[in-house]
């Protein structure tokens, strides 16, 4: 993902849609902490997913991507930080043997 970091308080989230699509969750640092999609059966689309968020002790900001698409794109965000870093985000507990794999040219 390439959008802009954003706090993650009520006021930023409150600014969101009721829109289908990807979000990242990162530390102070930066870091990347939990990668998640607000789907067909989110309650008021990103709003409400990052919404649920607010607190967490290991994320203080968030970046989204609006996508109808946003399964594939969760799975891709997914391969991409597994080719990147080895691991996924700590917050995410999908198993890494089921994660597609990468091939960057």
């Amino acid at each position: 993902m390439q959008g802009s970091w954003r706090a993650l308080d009520l006021g930023q989230v409150a600014t969101l849609g009721a829109q289908l699509g990807v979000y990242q969750l990162a530390d102070s640092q930066g870091v990347v902490t939990l990668i998640g999609y607000a789907g067909g059966r989110s309650r008021y689309g990103l709003r409400g997913e990052l919404g649920a968020h607010v607190g967490r002790p290991d994320a203080t900001g968030f970046r989204v991507e609006a996508t109808s698409a946003y399964l594939s794109r969760y799975r891709e965000l997914l391969m991409v930080h597994l080719a990147d870093h080895g691991s996924l985000p700590a917050g995410n507990d999908e198993d890494p043997a089921r994660i597609g794999r990468l091939s960057p040219g």
